[in-house]
This record gives C-alpha cells, sequence and structure tokens, in this order.
C-alpha cells in the first residue's frame, strides 16, 4: 500500500502558526484595531495563544498594541489590548493608471494612504514612457516611507484586458497598448526588483469596495468604472468573477447598436461610444482638451445640463444586461458615473427599470462609492498586499531591495 508522506509535528505546528498569524494579520487589516478578546472569539484560540500571535507581529513591525476601548472589556482582570496596523510598517505602491493621468500612493495595512503624487499622461501614451513615469513617482512616495520600512510590492491598475496569469495587457484601445507587459517595465526604470502585480482598474474598484467600501458584508456586486472607457468589476458569492483569461467585466464594449459610432476597440455601437467620457463632454460641453477633468466638470454642476438625462437613461438600459446576467446585490457607481448619478438619478433609474426583469430588478440597489475617487487605488493596493497577508513571515524573510537604495 502506497501513502501520502505525512508533515512532521514541527513542520506541522509551523504551517499552523503561520496560518494563525495570516488570520491574525488579515482580520486587522480589513476590521481596523481589534481587541485581543475579539480576536479570541473570533479565532478560537485561547488568550496565551492570541498574545503570542500579536507579539509575533508586532516583533515583524506589521502591528502595534494598546490599551482597547472600555467596550472591549469582558469579564474580570485588566482591559484587553488593541492590535492595530502599524503606521511605519511595510507597505506597497499602488498605481492608478488612468488614460490621461497617473495617480501614484503609498499605502500601508489596514488601506492607510501615507502620500500620493499625480502626474499627467504623456501625449503619446507610449508603454515605454508612462513606465517611466510611473517608475518616477513610484520612487517619490516611496522615498518618504520611514527609515527600515519594506516596501513589499507594487499594484497596477490598468483600463484594460489584463491576462490573470502573468499581468500582460492584452487590449488597452484607450490607452492604444496591445500585448504590452507594463510591470518589467516599471521595474527595469526603477532599477529594483519587487513583486509587481496588474489588474484591471474595474476589477480592484470592485475588490475595494468589497473590502472596506459600500460593498462590505455584500456578496454580490457590480462596480461600474467610468473614466475615459467603460468597464466593470464583479463579486459574485464573495469571489471575483475574473473569467478564464481574467478578462471578463467588459462591459464597455458590449454592442448596443449595429449603426453606432466607431469605438477605440475597433467595433462599432460599443456601450462605451454612448456613455464614455467623450459622449459625455460633448453633451455638457466640455472641450476634448479637459476630458482627463470631466469628472470635476460634472461635480461643478447643481443641476443637470440639456442632454445628460438621455445619457443617464442609457447607462440604465446598459446597466439593466448586467443586472439580468449576474443578478447582482449593489451595483456601485464609479468614475464619472458618480456624478451623473448624483445628477440623473430618475433618469438611471427609468433606463434601469426599462429593461431589467423584474425578479433581479428587485434585488439591486444602485449606490456611489463609499471610498469615493479611491477605489480603484486602494484596489490595485489590495492586489499588491495579498502576498503579504497570505503569508508575513515568508515576504518579510524573503530578501529585497529597496526602492531608495
Amino acid at each position: 500500500m502506497v501513502t501520502s508522506p505525512r508533515l512532521g509535528t514541527g513542520a506541522n505546528q509551523e504551517a499552523i502558526r503561520r496560518h494563525n498569524l495570516s488570520t491574525m494579520l488579515r482580520h486587522v487589516h480589513l476590521a481596523g484595531p481589534t481587541s485581543r478578546a475579539e480576536l479570541t472569539t473570533a479565532m478560537g484560540l485561547n488568550r496565551s495563544t492570541i498574545g503570542g500571535l500579536a507579539g509575533e507581529l508586532a516583533e515583524l513591525g506589521l502591528t502595534t498594541t494598546a490599551p482597547a476601548s472600555t467596550g472591549a472589556r469582558q469579564g474580570a482582570g485588566r482591559p484587553s489590548q488593541s492590535v492595530a496596523a502599524a503606521d511605519d510598517g511595510p507597505f506597497v505602491v499602488a498605481v492608478d493608471l488612468g488614460v490621461d493621468r497617473i495617480i501614484v500612493a503609498r499605502i500601508g495595512l489596514a488601506g492607510l494612504v501615507h502620500e500620493r503624487a499625480e502626474e499627467p499622461v504623456g501625449g503619446d501614451r507610449e508603454a515605454w514612457r508612462v513606465a517611466a513615469d510611473i517608475a518616477a513617482l513610484v520612487r517619490r512616495v516611496a522615498d518618504g516611507a520611514p527609515s527600515g520600512a519594506p516596501m513589499v510590492g507594487i499594484g497596477i491598475a490598468v483600463p484594460g484586458l489584463v491576462r490573470r496569469r502573468d499581468g500582460l495587457v492584452r487590449l488597452a484601445p484607450n490607452l492604444g497598448w496591445v500585448d504590452v507587459s507594463p510591470g518589467p517595465m516599471v521595474l527595469a526604470a526603477l532599477g529594483v526588483d519587487v513583486p509587481v502585480v496588474i489588474g484591471n482598474d474595474a476589477d480592484l474598484g470592485a475588490l475595494a469596495e468589497h473590502h472596506r467600501g459600500v460593498g462590505v458584508a455584500i456578496e454580490d456586486l457590480v462596480y461600474v468604472s467610468g473614466h475615459v472607457g467603460v468597464g466593470a468589476g464583479v463579486v459574485a458569492g464573495g469571489v471575483p468573477l475574473a473569467g478564464a483569461g481574467g478578462y471578463a467585466g467588459e462591459i464597455g464594449h458590449l454592442r448596443l447598436t449595429a449603426g453606432g459610432g466607431e469605438c477605440h476597440c475597433g467595433n462599432h455601437g460599443c456601450f462605451e461610444t454612448a456613455v464614455g467620457a467623450s459622449a459625455i463632454a460633448e453633451t455638457v460641453g466640455c472641450p476634448p482638451e479637459r476630458l482627463a477633468g470631466l469628472e470635476a466638470v460634472l461635480e461643478a454642476f447643481d443641476t443637470a445640463p440639456p442632454g445628460l438625462g438621455a445619457i443617464g437613461r442609457e447607462v440604465g438600459e446598459g446597466l439593466a444586461g448586467i443586472v439580468n446576467a449576474f443578478n447582482p446585490r449593489m451595483v456601485v457607481m464609479g468614475g464619472y458615473f458618480r456624478f451623473l448619478y448624483r445628477l440623473v438619478p430618475g433618469d438611471v433609474t427609468a433606463g434601469l427599470d426599462s429593461a431589467t426583469l423584474p425578479a433581479p430588478r428587485e434585488s439591486v440597489t444602485l449606490c456611489l462609492p463609499g471610498l469615493g475617487s479611491d477605489s480603484v487605488l486602494l484596489g490595485a493596493a489590495e492586489l499588491a498586499l495579498e502576498p503579504l497577508l497570505a503569508d508575513p513571515v515568508g515576504v518579510l524573510r524573503a530578501p529585497r531591495l529597496s526602492p531608495t537604495a
């Protein structure tokens, strides 16, 4: 009889310890400062084990401890201490790459944004030039990190189809990119070797809103991203829906009308041609050279300008297909859709009502992002932080170069 090899007692105990460290760190990362008493209940471990795990995370520079509030006290004895993410601990750099601007931030555990920088994208949008601009911004925000705090990863959100297994951008039509690998280009420009992960901007917006935004505890949601183009990130049953290659959610390229306008993707009549930034800008009188500032233009309106209601209705009609297909409980209106929905909520709702099947319409709510304009940026940070959350000991023991060296 052939039997599978079994881990020795020491190896098994080490695996359990590292699993428990990961569980505690992830809880603090998502829930914020948590008393040891609450962690004891949540993790089902005894107080001494929780104390040991908290001490080890603190030694790794990941957490700090402080007296908890009196409400966290359970039973007799001293009040339970609170475990919180360390302000000066390991960090990642998150990048929100738009068609016209790059936003970069140094972000720590618990989604703490420590420093950010922003620059416009150059006119030619060549990948190597954009990568060099990203690298310069990464270095700028990383240089401000506390001494000894390691950068454990870089997360980049891209407005395009990103292959899940290796981060290859198969198509970013509004950037003019086809089969581009921005990660190695950024690392080459930085001259360092840290993990770089790439994700679709709408997928990462959905991830962040589900983890720490308006979608916390919502198992089925769609985050609709509106910048220059249109995309969607889907969370189904609490799990991000990526598709076979990672390309799910490209709602901007659903073909709505056979005789519609030409889209950047090469097709005609895409949803994006009707409700994308160019269509909205033309309707509200925003000149093409101010397209990058469309969100600010929409935000300045107290009432909807003429014609915006018609676009709002088209937004709702397009969302109806998504609601019918995925039956979400929540649709989060991100990017410039935040301001469009504020101005014409009735038109968006009317469009949704007109084309959604009654059953899925009953359970869905349209809402604004809980994270405001930072949904995509914080989603990129979540993606980059995941290896640290999964195995804090393994990541922090790995040899790593500092970006400021």
